[in-house]
């Protein structure tokens, strides 16, 4: 079988699976299959259409598209999902970093300046902390309630050399008074009630610790703003992301902080809520 073929049949699998986008999936998954013997991109793929795929890819990547089909993300099967231009690592045990939250970084850097004390809240994968370690010299510190999440955050920093101080914790509750500039945070904020409208490669396959915020979506924000304000210096700023149609709910939770805005995504959907504290 050539790899011009192999990719064919992958495609049609995925295809009659009703996976999105199943030319480019297949493509990766084989990309992925070869990379345990060799360094491979795209261009090699197609330029090296007509060679015979070698018995062990096969082997591979018959095991990554059977994976996919079941509903397991790709990101999830090749461990790596690009943010802000950036490769990280990622397993089941971190949320797979979306671009939507790159709007959350670009709120950050805006208002960051360099040295000051940036911690992010649930970390993660370390996407966001390390991104913004690297673009803006800040003093990066992140937290996650979860000690899995937490190497994976730390392999991350490792390996694209970003300075991030981890610490286990939940929220703000371990941070001492007045010792933050900036508290960034992308929590979980799905409702629990909408469990059942959630895509299966999600619902079934990434952290619910990391998706949903109690019944209405709401409950990390109950906690973390005010956690927020003790936490932070006088004119520091909280910026969060939020679920569809939060952003009234959280907005009237940050009432007696100054400059409240929301920041939308692409779409034009509410995505960044931003506040200062007096």
């Amino acid at each position: 079988m050539t790899i011009r073929t192999a990719l064919r049949q992958g495609q049609q699998l995925l295809d009659d699976a009703k996976i999105a986008v199943p030319n480019l999936t297949a493509e990766v998954l084989l990309m992925h299959a070869i990379s345990h013997e060799r360094t491979v991109d795209r261009a090699w793929l197609h330029a090296h259409a007509n060679d015979e795929l070698r018995e062990m890819w096969w082997i591979h990547y018959g095991r990554y598209l059977h994976e996919r089909i079941q509903g397991k993300p790709t990101q999830y099967i090749t461990g790596t999902q690009e943010f802000y231009g950036r490769e990280f690592r990622v397993t089941p045990d971190v949320l797979i970093p979306r671009p939507e939250t790159e709007h959350l970084v670009e709120a950050a850097k805006a208002r960051i300046r360099h040295g000051e004390r940036v911690i992010d809240i649930g970390t993660g994968s370390g996407a966001i902390a390390v991104t913004l370690a690297l673009e803006t010299g800040a003093r990066a510190f992140a937290n996650d309630v979860s000690a899995a999440a937490m190497a994976v955050a730390r392999e991350n920093a490792l390996r694209l050399d970003a300075a991030v101080t981890f610490a286990l914790g939940d929220l703000c509750e371990a941070l001492a008074a007045d010792s933050f500039d900036v508290i960034v945070s992308n929590p979980p904020y799905v409702p629990a009630s909408d469990k059942a409208n959630v895509q299966r490669e999600v619902r079934e396959f990434e952290p619910p610790v990391a998706l949903f915020g109690g019944e209405d979506g709401l409950d990390i924000y109950r906690r973390l703003i005010p956690q927020a304000a003790h936490a932070l210096r006088s004119g520091g700023w909280l910026m969060m992301e939020i679920g569809f149609a939060e952003w009234d709910a959280v907005r009237a939770m940050l009432a007696g902080w100054r400059a409240v805005e929301m920041l939308p995504d692409l779409a034009g959907i509410p995505r960044v809520a931003i506040a200062q504290k007096e």
